[in-house]
This record gives structure tokens, sequence and C-alpha cells, in this order.
């Protein structure tokens, strides 16, 4: 996994991939001309790639890891090849996460930390805000990684070791998720700003805000296993300096259009482009409650059935073309914005949080203002309509079943964003969505299996920690329970 022969490539990789960021970020040397790493450079390649660990269109194991999160929470459908949406099993190796962009911001922090090189790194920004906006951005990226297959290296990870690392429990990786996120609001400084920040520009206050949002987010899915730590770190990021996200603050990558695209762009011109569709269950959810948000999810509103047969998938597909391809105009721009984490995403947080009594603020008002700024967000909003909708059996709070109407809404707000509505269903059970048709198991997976280039390299820590994940004899099961998600 961490061989040092990889660190070699690495190395090639970045020199010859940075510069063709230059016109995506404040990159003003060219990487491929020293051996000396450019901080602004590896930034702005780990936060350029944001959009595809959001949500990724590739059917590789090498890609990110959001395809096979969207198609398990059911955002989309598979229209000619069904495997992943009926749960063949995969096993999706991590390495360009490991030996790429989570390896490049622990350079950031090495390289800004060592009294040897901090001076030169401070041509780049603030020691200080390089360190911590890494740390926020490991976290980001190791929360991907430990929601979606359990334990993981962690601690003992990116040390440029000879690929054997212990796997480490995530009870104690969120734990330590909870810690960095709370150092680093207090380690930013009024130095000078960081270059290649293509995300917030430099601007302080918006990244204690995501570090804030994201603490808020991950507290949530301990509500399960440990509610008492979930209120408490809830409560800590809610009022920790500069706060969360508020009205129209949202972490979303602008793309140039130019040398770097938005990534369902990539997707559509890509050999891939008619495999995804917006699932039907997405689709009626939507159509079942009048909601805007059905004319920007899509190209149309009809939704293509979830886990269907490849011959049903090709059957249904051939009969009616006009099926829901993934969002709509604008939003599949080469240049369109993409969302990271959004205001919409954290007032629902704050509205569950409130439903769950570990706040004193109002669950119905931040539930309202988190569906307002999700429409607002994806352009469809109209008072009318959406006091109308908000009024709606369907939607209302007045009833006993608040806090299932809350996460739905999570769920649908999270949108595209495979990982996040992955995550609200297994650890609520909301919505209650339906194995696929076609599948044998008649289970939705709840864990990635280990990848098996971890198999090759770190043969021993690997097999450890897939034993835990024994369901029915088999070892390193998709079906296993990872900590937070109790049964």
């Amino acid at each position: 996994m961490f061989s040092k022969r990889y660190f070699l490539i690495l190395i090639i990789i970045t020199a010859l991939s940075c510069s063709k960021f230059s016109d995506f970020g404040n990159i003003n040397q060219n990487p491929g001309a020293t051996t000396e790493p450019i901080p602004s450079a590896l930034l702005t390649n780990v936060l350029a790639t944001l959009g595809n660990d959001t949500w990724d269109a590739a059917f590789t194991g090498s890609a990110g890891l959001t395809t096979v999160s969207g198609l398990y929470c059911q955002y989309f459908s598979e229209t000619q090849y069904t495997e992943l949406s009926t749960y063949a099993k995969t096993n999706i190796n991590w390495d360009n996460y490991y030996l790429g962009k989570l390896y490049d911001l622990q350079t950031i922090i090495n390289y800004n930390s060592d009294q040897a090189t901090s001076a030169k790194a401070a041509i780049y920004g603030s020691n200080n805000n390089q360190i911590a906006i890494a740390r926020i951005l490991k976290v980001y990226l190791f929360s991907l990684l430990t929601d979606s297959y359990g334990d993981l290296p962690y601690f003992g990870a990116l040390k440029a070791d000879n690929g054997i690392v212990i796997f480490d429990a995530q009870e104690l990786i969120y734990n330590d998720f909870f810690k960095e996120l709370s150092e680093v609001v207090e380690q930013f400084d009024n130095g000078n700003a960081v270059l290649g920040d293509i995300l917030f520009n430099g601007d302080v206050i918006m990244w204690r805000k995501f570090a804030n949002s994201l603490h808020a987010l991950l507290a949530l899915h301990l509500s399960q296993v440990n509610p008492a730590m979930a209120s408490s770190e809830f409560n800590a990021a809610l009022y920790a300096q500069d706060g969360v996200f508020e009205f129209n603050e949202n972490a979303q990558l602008n793309y140039p259009g130019v040398n770097y695209y938005n990534p369902v762009y990539v997707y559509y011109v890509s050999a891939l482009q008619l495999r995804l569709a917006v699932s039907q269950t997405m689709t009626d959810w939507l159509l079942g409650r009048s909601d805007n948000r059905i004319n920007a999810y899509g190209t149309a509103s009809l939704g293509f059935p979830y886990g269907l047969t490849r011959d049903s998938a090709l059957s249904f597909s051939n009969a009616n073309p006009g099926w829901a391809r993934i969002l709509q105009g604008e939003n599949t721009s080469s240049s369109a914005p993409f969302p990271i984490l959004t205001s919409a995403e954290v007032f629902l947080a704050r509205a569950e949080a409130a439903q769950r009594k570990w706040t004193t603020e109002d669950a119905a008002t931040l539930y309202k203002n988190g569906i307002a700024e999700s429409w607002k967000y994806w352009g469809v909003y109209d008072d009318v309509a959406f006091n109308s909708y908000i009024l709606q059996s369907y939607i209302s709070l007045t009833d006993n079943d608040a806090l299932q109407k809350i996460c739905e809404q999570e769920w649908t707000a999270h949108y595209p964003n495979g990982p996040r509505g992955w995550t609200v269903w297994r650890r609520t059970g909301y919505p209650n969505l339906i194995p696929a048709i076609g599948s044998i198991s008649n289970k939705i997976p709840t864990r990635f299996s280990y990848g098996n280039n971890e198999y090759s390299t770190n043969t021993e820590n690997v097999s450890n920690a897939a034993a835990q994940y024994n369901v029915n004899g088999e070892t390193d099961s998709q079906y296993g329970i990872i900590w937070w998600d109790t049964p």
C-alpha cells in the first residue's frame, strides 16, 4: 500500500500533473523544475478532485468511491451493466487516496512544520493556515474512507513505511477527527493567504465554518452508537469560533471549464455517459411530494427502475429513451460549480440534532430553512411553490414522524453526494429503501470490502481487520457492520 517504490511514481505524477491546474489556482512556479514540493500545487490538486470524491461516474476500482455509494443509496440506477446495483461484491482499492491526495496533504503539513523548510513553505502562505487546511482535508478524505470500509490504516499511515501498516479501530479514528477539527479552528492565524486555495481563496472564516460544519455532520454519525458523545461533539462544532455554514454559505468548487472540468460534465463526454440514470426511487420521492428539485436533479421526471437485471434494464431503456439523465442544463456544463458541503445540509443536520434534543434550537425552523436552502442552491425556489410544499402532510413536522421526515430530507439534500446519502440510510434506516429487484442477497451492502492490492501488500493486517466483518461465514463481507452503524 505505501511501499517506497510508489513514492517515486507519485513524485513523477505530481510533477507532470500539477501544471495542468495553472489556470485553476494560484500557482506561479513550474512543479517540474524542482524536486522540492510546491504546497500551492499540491493543495490545488487535492481540492480540484474533491468533486470526484463527492460524485464520481467512473466504474473502476481505481476511481473514487462515490459511484458505488450513490448506487447503494439509490440516487442512481445502472442502465446497461447492472452488477454494482445488484450488489456484486467489489474490492475497491484505495491507493489513489493514500498514495495521492492524502500523501500530498501530509507533505504540506511536513513541509510547513519542519524548521528546515518552514521558511520556504511560507512563500505560499501562512505556515499555520497551510497546515490547518491540510488537516481539515485529511479528515474529509479519511472520513470518506472509514465510512466506506470501517477500520483502516490511519495513525501509522503516510509515513513512508514499507507498506506494512496496522488497521486502526474506527472509533479511535473518529475520536481523532473531532480532536483535529477542534484544534484547527484555533490554529488559523491572520498571516498571508494560502496560495492554491481554489475552494475559499484564503478566506480563514470560511475554512473555520467548513471545519465546524464537517465536525457537526460527522458527529451525527454517532447518533446510534454513542448519542452522548454525538451530542457533545455536535454542540462543540455548532458553538466553535465562527460557527457553521449559515444562509447561502457553501463549500463548492467553481470549475474554470479549461484544463479542469465539472465532474458531471466529464462523465457526459466520456464513454460511460449512458450508463447511469436518476433512479426511480429518487424521482418517485420527489414527484410524490411535488418537490421542485425534480427539475434540477435530472433531465426528466422519468426515473430508471433501480437494480434491474441487465436484460430488464436494456428492455426498459429501449422502451423509454427519455429516462432521466443525471442533473440538467447548466448544472452539467464544463464550468458549472459543484457542491462539496452546503448550507442546506448543515441546516438539516441542525434540525436533526434539535429533534434529538441535543440542542435548544427549533427543529421546525431549521428544517424549513434547510429545505429552502436546498431549493435555492439548485435554482428551483419559488415562494408560492415552497410555501405550498412545506405545508403538505408528507413534509410538515406537526406529527410524530418528524425525525423520519428530517432524515429523508437530508437524504434528498445530499444528492448527488453518494457517500452522505448512503450514510444517512445506514445510520437511520431512512428512507425505507427496497433492495435491488435483481439482487441475489436481497440486502443492500453496508460497507466496501477491502481492495485486492491491500491483500497483496499488507496481508496480515488487512486479514485481521477483515475478520471482524464476517457474515454467514464470509470474511470481509460487504454486509458487515461498521462501528457507528449499529444494527
